[in-house]
């Protein structure tokens, strides 16, 4: 069995868990920079997996501490999201590969499973035991993956960021367990932004290990920066959102904390808004994206209180935000995002929203977090096309394709080093609608 062609599968499976019919930019074929090369498509499934792996575990671990009715449904969208991988390396390897494979991402998610069973049972020796054995697999996985990337990857780096990892998670669950529930939320936004240093380190030593597969292309550019920070941002919205609303429904003692941490991922856009084009274009995005989350909340407590007049209103208010948004997009890229492919994607997050909310109300909870699962990967195709639109309106801004002849030594650890300085360019165009809203208003 070779397992550093097992490690390729990723990249060869072009359909893997990413939305395909979001076409929203009008440009022409923009010859450079770009966001949809063959390696930052790579990189985009890993965003997508890894990330959904930490927030799927946070999520899993809450759920078993709950003994909540959704524990087991929870477990099952972890358990599916490693079987996309393990799936897409049988695909193209044979079921030996994708079963070895399996086993071992596989493991280090039961011994997660054990810690939590230990905590409930309060047996700190079956804790230490769990423990032991992520330590064990952080050492195994660690050399594996060094190995298998022609240690492009070191191995004592990717230990050292399989333990962040671990850390995060049990931080998180701890906390969460102990009632500090601002923590626990803060260490799982934490865990979820850690994953996207994982997959730009791995998609890196991929990429540099097999060039021609990938076409010559690169993993790490600006654009490519650009399309992963909008991944984090717009999925971690899902997620959050997702699970403050099931909170606001069930009257979660951690309720108010899973709406900071959700108020905290809209102050990371307006943050670097502001940073660009001042106060004022700053404070009307966040008014903007505020918004459109208050109106769900507006949902939910009608859900809660059986009042249908209420819930039609939250989804009327919901549509004219689409609406509104939509053309403040294709103002900001001067049409490279149309307004009227916008609308009905933004109309799609909507609707995941809405029937993930209203299976969960009625306890079809497999639905649930099917519901949920595509919602999450929904949105790396909305800053797919995002991405692509900025880019084209701003070529200039992502033009160096270049990476180091050196690998970066970061491994599995951390984030990437530039978050902000991408981010920051990936909103100038819509800051720059921003500005256009704010003098058309003017004039009124």
């Amino acid at each position: 069995m070779n397992f550093k062609k097992a490690l390729l599968v990723v990249p060869m499976s072009a359909t893997l868990l990413l939305p395909t019919s979001l076409d929203v930019v009008n440009a022409e074929d923009h010859k450079m920079p770009e966001v949809s090369t063959e390696a930052v498509e790579l990189r985009a499934q890993l965003d997508n997996l890894f990330s959904e792996h930490a927030y799927l575990a946070v999520e899993t671990m809450r759920k078993g501490a709950e003994g909540a009715e959704d524990f087991e449904a929870s477990a099952a969208a972890l358990s599916s999201n490693t079987e996309d991988l393990s799936k897409a390396i049988s695909s193209v390897y044979g079921e030996e590969a994708g079963n070895k494979f399996k086993d071992m991402w596989s493991s280090h998610i039961g011994y997660f499973v054990d810690y939590v069973k230990a905590t409930g049972s309060e047996d700190e020796e079956a804790k230490q035991e769990a423990l032991d054995e992520l330590s064990q697999y952080r050492d195994d996985f660690s050399t594996f993956i060094s190995e298998a990337t022609g240690n492009r990857l070191k191995a004592e780096n990717l230990s050292e960021g399989l333990q962040m990892h671990v850390n995060q998670l049990i931080g998180a669950f701890d906390a969460y367990v102990e009632g500090n529930y601002e923590e626990a939320y803060m260490k799982e936004r934490k865990a979820i932004e850690h994953m996207y240093g994982v997959s730009k380190g791995m998609s890196s030593a991929i990429v540099n290990q097999f060039p021609d597969k990938f076409n010559d292309t690169k993993a790490v550019t600006p654009a490519a920066d650009l399309r992963s920070n909008l991944n984090h941002l717009l999925s971690e919205h899902v997620g959050l959102a997702t699970m403050a609303m099931q909170n606001g429904l069930d009257g979660s003692e951690d309720f108010e904390a899973s709406a900071q941490a959700l108020s905290n991922n809209t102050e990371d856009l307006t943050k670097a808004m502001t940073k660009i084009f001042g106060e004022e274009a700053g404070d009307q995005f966040n008014e903007i994206w505020t918004q459109h989350i208050d109106d769900f909340v507006a949902y939910v407590k009608a859900t809660a209180n059986e009042d249908e007049e209420k819930q039609k209103e939250a989804m009327q208010a919901l549509e004219d935000y689409r609406e509104t948004f939509a053309n403040f997009l294709e103002e900001g890229t001067n049409g490279e995002l149309s307004a009227e492919k916008l609308a009905p994607s933004l109309q799609q997050h909507a609707d995941f929203l809405f029937n993930t909310f209203d299976q969960y109300a009625e306890g079809d909870y497999e639905q649930t977090y099917q519901t949920l699962r595509d919602s999450y990967a929904h949105m790396f195709g909305a800053s797919k096309a995002l991405s692509t639109g900025i880019v084209a309106q701003n070529p200039e801004m992502f033009m160096s394709e270049q990476m180091p002849e050196e690998m970066p030594d970061t491994g599995m650890g951390g984030t990437a080093s530039n978050h902000d300085i991408w981010l920051y360019a990936s909103i100038l165009a819509a800051l720059a609608a921003a500005g256009i809203f704010i003098r058309k208003q003017s004039k009124q």
